[in-house]
């Protein structure tokens, strides 16, 4: 698998170029690379923080900022590692609050790019090594990690002893990778992905989790006590009821928190899942006021973002521009249903060409009164003429029209005397990013 990155920073894109001709070597699945760079850097993954490891198939980004968000507000100084990026690869490490620097960014993929060429190592392993040098070299109170693919052959899962590890919602993604033939693991593709996802789970540390379909909670269940880990899963040791508010309840006691400003009701379940791995850790403390003003306060860029003023909503005056980044079935449901409320709406539309488009543009399909397909530039994406055509086939949406470009589909918009309030674009975070660059909303 690879990923793409270009920065504006020359010493930045030099290294970004060397990661670019990695790859991961075909039937190469373990933790034996990431392990043997570490040993050369200095096994920087045994001096960080407090760590909150967080997987799952959707959720876990914004999991994850729900609790960096929580964690400020208590005072804490607080590291995170995210991904994938949405404009600058910078986003992906944040120091004590703070995007790491480009000239940091750059001196630290080169070190750990000289210190493992001979490895043969993985863009994910090598800038793994760079998160955990980072953090380990910057001081602060907690460390929050997402995990990239899977859970347990991730370049994260070196941890030795997080403070707490976290499951966000479980969907089917990734099948080269997750589901690919092996013995000794579960047939049933839900509890395989569940099961790598807990894989996550270490000895003695508390595993949180939502709830599950039956097979993908015996999943979890069995692994956890594989592991030896204790595990505290949705509405069995917490629960959530999101209604005005978050009704959330464990063992501690019960909490009554605000919705958070991210629309949707997932985003109150991502957040209800913070809640729960911080009150099911004592590693750190932390207030019930100091959860309620994480919640409200949390942000994460292209999740039903809505722009502000910048050069792309100038464009479209009067309408409402929001950007999402999901691109697989669960998420497309998700956001389905959190824009009914919008509909109709006008659809801008693009997804990479290893993303299914019926389980990505179907979904959103009843909602749109005419969509309009872009290519991603600079990935391999499915040829927006291709999806036009399915599309049309099957009137879902009803009107459904290629386009050169972000641009032109932007310029049909603005001439569209019938056009909807309210704009989507979404399909890819590489188009999400595409929007903010265009708009001016740079994340930091």
């Amino acid at each position: 698998m690879r990923d793409f990155a270009v920065s504006e920073n020359a010493a930045v894109q030099a290294q970004l170029d060397r990661l670019g001709a990695l790859t991961l070597p075909q039937g190469r699945f373990g933790l034996e690379t990431i392990t043997a760079i570490l040993s050369r850097i200095g096994d920087p993954q045994l001096r960080l923080p407090p760590v909150f490891h967080v997987a799952g198939t959707n959720g876990k980004g914004s999991t994850c900022a729900y609790l960096r968000s929580i964690l400020e507000a208590q005072g804490y100084a607080v590291h995170s590692a995210t991904k994938p990026h949405l404009v600058r690869y910078n986003e992906r490490i944040r120091l004590a609050g703070k995007l790491i620097a480009d000239e940091e960014l750059a001196a630290l993929l080169g070190e750990v790019l000289d210190a493992s060429e001979d490895l043969g190592p993985s863009f994910f392993e090598v800038t793994t090594a760079a998160m955990f040098l980072a953090f380990a070299r910057h001081p602060a109170d907690a460390a929050i990690v997402e995990v990239g693919l899977g859970g347990r052959f991730d370049a994260t899962n070196v941890i030795p002893r997080p403070a707490v590890c976290g499951i966000a919602a479980l969907g089917i993604d990734h099948e080269a990778f997750l589901l690919r033939p092996e013995d000794g693991v579960p047939q049933e593709p839900l509890a395989r992905i569940a099961f790598e996802k807990a894989s996550i789970a270490r000895p003695g540390v508390a595993l949180v989790t939502q709830a599950y379909p039956a097979e993908a909670a015996q999943a979890v269940a069995q692994t956890a006590r594989a592991q030896g880990a204790e595990l505290f899963m949705r509405e069995q040791a917490w629960r959530a009821e999101i209604g005005e508010t978050i009704a959330y309840a464990d063992g501690f006691g019960p909490l009554t928190l605000p919705l958070p400003a991210l629309p949707g009701v997932h985003q109150a379940e991502n957040a209800a899942l913070a809640v729960a791995m911080l009150r099911h850790q004592d590693a750190l403390a932390v207030s019930p006021g100091a959860i309620a003003q994480g919640i409200a306060e949390a942000r994460w860029p292209a999740r039903l973002q809505k722009l502000g003023p910048g050069p792309l909503t100038a464009r479209l005056p009067h309408k409402a521009v929001y950007v999402d980044g999901g691109h697989n079935p669960d998420a497309a449901q998700a956001i389905a249903r959190a824009i009914a409320t919008l509909a109709p709406v006008d659809l801008v539309f693009g997804l990479m060409r290893n993303r299914p488009v019926r389980d990505v543009l179907f979904p959103l399909a009843p909602h749109v009164r005419k969509a309009h397909v872009v290519p991603l530039q600079g990935h391999d994406h499915h040829d927006p003429r291709d999806v036009a055509m399915l599309a049309q086939a099957q009137a879902a949406p009803r009107e459904c029209y290629p386009a050169f470009s972000l641009e032109q589909a932007l310029d049909r918009l603005a001439a569209d005397a019938e056009a909807a309030d309210t704009l989507l674009i979404a399909g890819s975070l590489y188009l999400a990013g595409e929007a903010l660059r265009m708009n001016g909303e740079i994340p930091e």
